[in-house]
């Protein structure tokens, strides 16, 4: 039963991750130019330092707990910059990590 793609249940359980800890210099430097301040700023304005195991906030020193452009609509979780998201948001595939609820689906389907 191997081969046919999981679609995505649009849960939002693997956007509960802070986005700044997987974008990587590619996506910064695109980011760049296509002149998406917006992007840039939120990312800038979040003050997120390394404290040993996780980020947290250089101001409140909260831990971020989901992407800051991650949103609900009418039960469903999308992404306001999926345009334009980060390779490591392009290259999930649902069901390849245990956050996902369909986790279990696609490890049977690869016996």
């Amino acid at each position: 039963m191997m081969g046919e793609a999981l679609s995505c249940l649009q849960c939002g359980k693997c956007c509960f991750v802070d986005l700044t800890a997987y974008a990587q210099e590619s996506d910064f430097k695109r980011w760049n130019a296509e002149s998406r301040q917006d992007i840039l700023s939120v990312i800038e304005h979040r003050h997120l330092v390394w404290s040993g195991d996780r980020l947290i906030s250089a101001d409140t020193g909260s831990v971020p707990r989901e992407c800051p452009f991650l949103f609900s609509d009418e039960g469903k979780w999308r992404c306001s910059i999926y345009e334009t998201r980060p390779l490591v948001c392009r290259e999930y595939e649902p069901g390849s990590s245990e956050l996902c609820p369909q986790f279990n689906i696609k490890k049977q389907r690869s016996k």
